[in-house]
Formats: C-alpha cells, sequence, structure tokens
C-alpha cells in the first residue's frame, strides 16, 4: 500500500534465468530490475522514481541459493536476508548470517536482497562492511551470455559501475573457517539502520586481520594500517592471544583512521570535532574494540 498514486509501469517482465534477465534488460533500456523491492518502493513511494519498465528477478531460481567452488562460496544475488540469517548459512559465513539477521524487521528480511543492497550501496547497508572485509568478488552477467568479475569494493567506490544491460549474478565469498563479527549500533532499539558498523574477520592462514566499518561514509572503509598493525600483535600459535591494551588501542586506532581529526588551519590552530562527531566516533572504537575481542575469544 502506498499513499502516493505513481504512474504504472509500462511493462513487466518476469524471467525465470538470468541470462533471460539480461536479454529484457537490453530489449528495455529504460528497465528497472527488481527483486524484493525494498529501496524500489521507498524510491517510488517518495517520487524519486518512476520506472517505465520492471523485470522482475524473483522467479530466477537460479540466484536463489549458493553452492561450493574453490574454497570460496558462490552465492547467488537473490538469496534473501531471511534466508541468509539462518543457521545452515551461518555455519557457513557467520558475519555475513548476522548482518542479515539485523537488516530490519521480518518483513524487510524476507524481501530484501544480497543483490539489492548492493546494488543500492545504500550507506547503511548492513550486508556491505561485511563483503567489504570478506574481500568478496561479484559475477556480473552481461549481454550474450557474458560474465565479468569484480571486486565489491570497486563497485561501491564506483570504480567500476555496472554497464548497460548487466546484472549482479552471484557474489563468491572466500570460505576462512575462522571467527568472523558483525556489530551495528543504531538510533533505537531492536532492528533499525545503522549509525555505525563494524564486520570483522579473522584469517589465520595469512596471519591477518580484515576490518570494515560501515554507515558512516559512502562507502565501507578499511583502515588498512591498524588491521596489519594488530595482526603483529596476536600471538597466532598461542590460542591467539593479545594482551587487552591492544584491544583498545585497536578500537581508538580504527576510529581515528575513519574518522580522522580537522587538519590545522594556516595559522596552525587545531579545530576540535563537534560533539556529535566524537561521539561517533567513540562508538567505532567500541565496535571495533568488541568485534575483535569476541573474534579472538
Amino acid at each position: 500500500m502506498t499513499t502516493h498514486a505513481p504512474q504504472a509501469a509500462q511493462a513487466v517482465t518476469l524471467p525465470t534465468t538470468l541470462d533471460e534477465a539480461v536479454a529484457a534488460l537490453a530489449a528495455m533500456p529504460a528497465a528497472v530490475p527488481v527483486a524484493g523491492g525494498t529501496d524500489l518502493m521507498a524510491a517510488v513511494n517518495s517520487g524519486q522514481l518512476r520506472p517505465a519498465a520492471l523485470v522482475g528477478l524473483g522467479r530466477i531460481s537460479e540466484i536463489r541459493g549458493w553452492q561450493y567452488q574453490d574454497g570460496h562460496a558462490l552465492l547467488g544475488a537473490g538469496l534473501t536476508h531471511a534466508r541468509m540469517g539462518r543457521p545452515d548459512f551461518a555455519a557457513l559465513i557467520p558475519a555475513l548470517a548476522a548482518a542479515a539477521r539485523a537488516a530490519g524487521p521480518p518483513h524487510i528480511r524476507n524481501a530484501g536482497t544480497l543483490g539489492g543492497n548492493i546494488a543500492s550501496a545504500a550507506p547503511t547497508g548492513d550486508a556491505l562492511p561485511v563483503l567489504a572485509a570478506l574481500e568478496a568478488t561479484l559475477i556480473i552477467a552481461g549481454p550474450g551470455g557474458a560474465r565479468r568479475e569484480i571486486p565489491v569494493s570497486h563497485l561501491l567506490a564506483g570504480m567500476d559501475m555496472l554497464r548497460a544491460g548487466e546484472l549482479i549474478g552471484y557474489v563468491r565469498v572466500p570460505l576462512l573457517h575462522a571467527p568472523q563479527v558483525f556489530l551495528k549500533a543504531t538510533g533505537r532499539t531492536g532492528p533499525g539502520r545503522a549509525v555505525a558498523s563494524v564486520a570483522l574477520v579473522l584469517d589465520p592462514a595469512r596471519r591477518g586481520v580484515r576490518c570494515a566499518v560501515g554507515a558512516i561514509a559512502p562507502m565501507p572503509l578499511r583502515p588498512l594500517e591498524a588491521e596489519h598493525w594488530v595482526a603483529q600483535l596476536i600471538d597466532w600459535d598461542n590460542n591467539r592471544a593479545i594482551v587487552p591494551e591492544a584491544l583498545n588501542a585497536f578500537g581508538e586506532y580504527v576510529a581515528a583512521a575513519c574518522i580522522p581529526d580537522p587538519a590545522p588551519a594556516e595559522d596552525g590552530s587545531v579545530q576540535q570535532l563537534p560533539p556529535a562527531v566524537l561521539h561517533l566516533r567513540r562508538t567505532v572504537a567500541a565496535l571495533a574494540r568488541r568485534a575483535l575481542g569476541r573474534a579472538l575469544s
């Protein structure tokens, strides 16, 4: 139901395969692909979008599940948050499952999809920092059965955009078989839009820590220096032990990297961050500290 009266789409196409969907988009350049429709309907109801045609993706069964492939999980873009939140998926990619469970109320989780979260690229998208920390790769379907791969971070940063007639088909995620954590802070209790979020994964094979901070910038931020610094302090051969002081320092390091102090003015004076920004930085520091603590515990 909507209180607005948006112009009806001129055509609705319901393909059953990924290539059929790509062909429909190529034949109708003004068409808008729709899966769960959570972001689309918000744009329509607010008057920001009046689609001339729709290509529905809900009947494409091949992108609604996942499979194993060379040490990776190949996730269909049509996976819903509700499906990713189930225990069998949580055993596979715990941080992504946690993000899916935090994505919103049940009706949003039942409809919203992984591919839609990526394509809309909303800064508060819960899956985005997890995919950034996991260094996931997108498999893009194009006309004529073409497939190409791009890092998810490239799409989110605008370094490589979807071309005309292309769709996100799959997301390839490495299976690290190590602790992963997703935490977020909201402005109210219960599911809600993130004020800040942190995804953290351990990579014991490479003795590395990967962290991404979401919601505070247009795309997830990777504090690479903080990752490298804390990885050197972890005793990987002794139950991944670390001194408590390093946890606190890591949180502060991440927060300062993502929300830095203002540059000095021409006269050499240093301005202070506004109280609201300082509070956000403290929130990021707490989330990063807790995420690393839980991953190492």
